[in-house]
This record gives C-alpha cells, structure tokens and sequence, in this order.
C-alpha cells in the first residue's frame, strides 16, 4: 500500500490537474464521485460504474448504519469487497443528515440522536462513533462528523453550528486510525459567511487532515453565493492537499468549482435525474418523457459511448420511460454519469494543456444552446 498524499500535475488559473494515491489505488483529479448512500449507485452494477470512467465512489455512514449495520459489513469483508468496488471508497460521515432529517434528530453538544426514518428506532452518532463506523466500513477517505444549518439562516446560528463541527471534527481526528493509504477529511464550515469560512480553516488546519472538504454549500444559497463563498474560502485552504466539494452539483456547478480550485465532487443529481427521464448532454437537460423524442431515431449523443446512445434511440429511451420499464432508468443513469466522467476528464485535459478558459466557454456555450425547458 502507498501512502495518501495528492500530487499536482498541472494548473491552470487556480484550477488544478493532479493524482490522489490511495490504499485502494490512484484517482485522477478533478474527479466525480458517483454515490453510493446504501452500498450500491442506484440502478447500475458496480462494473457499470467502472465502465463510465470513475474512479473513485462514496457510501454514507448513516445509512449502512441503519442497514445492514457497519458490523456486519465490515465481518462480510468490509464495504470495497461487500458492493464490488476494490477502488478508494469515501463516506460520508452522517453529518448531512443531521440537517436533511431534522425532524427525526436530536441535537445537542456531544452528537446527534435520531429516529431511525425506516422503523423509527433510535440511534446515537457521535464524532467517535461516526468514526468507527467508517473504520468498520473500511472506508479510504473517512469525513469528520460534521453539522450544517440550512441557509438562509442567522449569523449567529451558522457561527454556533460551525464551532461546534470544529470542536466534533478536533473528536474525530481523536477517533481516527492512521492506517497507511487511507485518510480522514476535515470540512469547511460558516455559511456563505466568509470570516466564518475562514475561522473554519483556521481551525482544522490547525488540527491537521490530509484533505480538506467544503461543507454546507448548495443547501439554499443559489450559484452565484456558493462560487463567490469558494472564491473567499479555497485559496486559504493547504495547496498540498485535496480539496473536495460536498454534494455539488450541475455541470455548470462543477466548471466553475474546478476553475476555484477544487479536486473532487459527489453528488445525487446524475443518478436521480437518470431515474425521472432526464438527460444531461452537451447541449444542456433533455426529458425524454416530452413527446417530440418518441419517433426520434437519433442517439441521446453521438459521440458518448454507454449504452444508452450507442445502442438506442431518443424514440427507444422514451418508450421505455411511457411504458414505465425499469431500463429506461438504468441506460439514463448509466448516460448520465459517463457524461460527468467525460466532463472531468474534459476538464482534467484542458488543464493540463493550460487551455481551460476557452474550454470553458465552449462548455457554457453549449449548455447555454439547449432549451431544457422546452426538451
């Protein structure tokens, strides 16, 4: 096993192309995580997801938790071996839910209670035992366990949630165990606010974490204050070490992060959109519900080589969602994150060759073609 570090290659601007090595081998960046909350990406095998390009995939503590339980998992072999994917695994630490399910927790100065949104049982999660749930997992990158409020929200409550997920992330990395090749992250906190984003950096780099994460963001703000929150909150964080961006976002959400100076991404949008007839391509959203693609004998995209465009039609595609077929969802998916993957490779090229900015234009360009409304 080789040691976690993050090697630059190149940059361009404050965008940067480099190498994460892991425990579980190496990742180009920037690079997309597809996620896999419950062990599994939605509606795609895991040699699926190897064929669209990614390297890299995220689980999510509170949900292996509650099912099948982080024990049993790690007796099965732990979570690389238990969903098929020998590659880095990052899992997300639960912190999310303690703000996406208010209404089942209970929150106070040393961790979170919640009702369990499946039976209702109730369950304790702690920095430490957050922690060892992910140890148990066998995750590569471990996160601290965090809490962020929704915005809008006061000053004053963005700054009492940020200082308590600084004194958790400081009990985590108590909990943590160096193990060579793997990691644990700490995660940007304060709003939109950035005296409080910096304060936040200030601590953690003060505790030390071999990457850092930016928490809290596409949680209400809207993309013009969450790029004008990294423009205060990226260059103060380590240039040495991977900066992740947590659960973002659209194609144009992930360009002009990656032109910030950010490393890697997650989030749900391409699998869900898959799953409700949505399709991102170069031209911008297409639904293939909408009734001008139902004679349609042209491919999604003729240059993308998954399945879903290789192999069918627009007309294919939208019978499959009329008819209500279960592989309607499972092409559109697999279509979805092999078009992201392209996008950070696309991104990842561009960088290397210094060409970023007319990259980019060309890209919005595009997008900006497509009438997602009118799809």
């Amino acid at each position: 096993m080789s040691s976690f570090r993050w090697q630059a290659e190149a940059s361009d601007g404050a965008a940067r192309a480099g190498r994460l090595h892991t425990a579980h081998g190496s990742v180009s960046t920037p690079t997309f995580m597809p996620v896999g909350t419950a062990g599994t990406v939605k509606a795609m095998t895991m040699d699926a997801v190897r064929s669209t390009g990614a390297g890299i995939v995220l689980g999510n503590t509170y949900h292996l938790m509650l099912r099948p339980g982080a024990e049993r998992v790690h007796a099965l072999g732990g979570l690389h071996r238990f969903m098929d994917w020998p590659g880095p695994i990052l899992t997300d630490s639960g912190g999310y839910q303690v703000m996406s399910l208010g209404a089942l927790r209970r929150l106070d100065s040393d961790g979170v209670t919640f009702r369990s949104h499946l039976d209702g049982s109730e369950h304790r999660l702690t920095p430490e035992r957050s922690t060892t749930i992910q140890h148990a997992l066998d995750a590569t990158i471990t996160m601290c366990f965090d809490e962020c409020p929704a915005l809008p929200a006061p000053v004053q409550t963005v700054a009492a949630s940020m200082r308590l997920s600084m004194r958790w992330a400081a009990r985590s990395r108590e909990a943590f165990v160096p193990r060579d090749g793997y990691a644990q992250f700490g995660i940007v906190q304060g709003g939109t606010e950035p005296e409080l984003r910096a304060e936040s950096v200030r601590a953690l780099t003060a505790i030390g974490f071999e990457g850092y994460a930016v928490g809290g963001l596409a949680v209400g703000e809207g993309q013009a204050l969450m790029l004008a929150t990294l423009d205060a909150t990226v260059p103060l964080l380590p240039a040495d070490r991977p900066r992740y961006l947590m659960g973002v976002g659209t194609p144009d959400d992930l360009l002009g992060s990656v032109q910030r100076g950010i490393d890697m991404f997650d989030c749900v949008m391409p699998t869900r959109a898959g799953r409700t007839a949505r399709a991102y391509v170069g031209t911008g959203t297409l639904n293939l519900r909408n009734a001008r693609h139902a004679a349609d004998p042209a491919p999604l995209e003729a240059d993308c080589p998954c399945p879903a465009c290789a192999r069918h039609s627009r007309a294919y595609l939208h019978h499959l969602f009329r008819a209500d077929e279960m592989l309607g969802p499972m092409l559109l998916t697999w279509h979805n994150l092999a078009y992201y993957q392209r996008l950070m490779q696309g991104l990842r090229a561009a960088i290397l060759e210094r060409r970023l900015h007319n990259h980019a234009e060309a890209l919005r360009a595009g997008w900006s073609a497509g009438d997602a409304a009118a799809a």
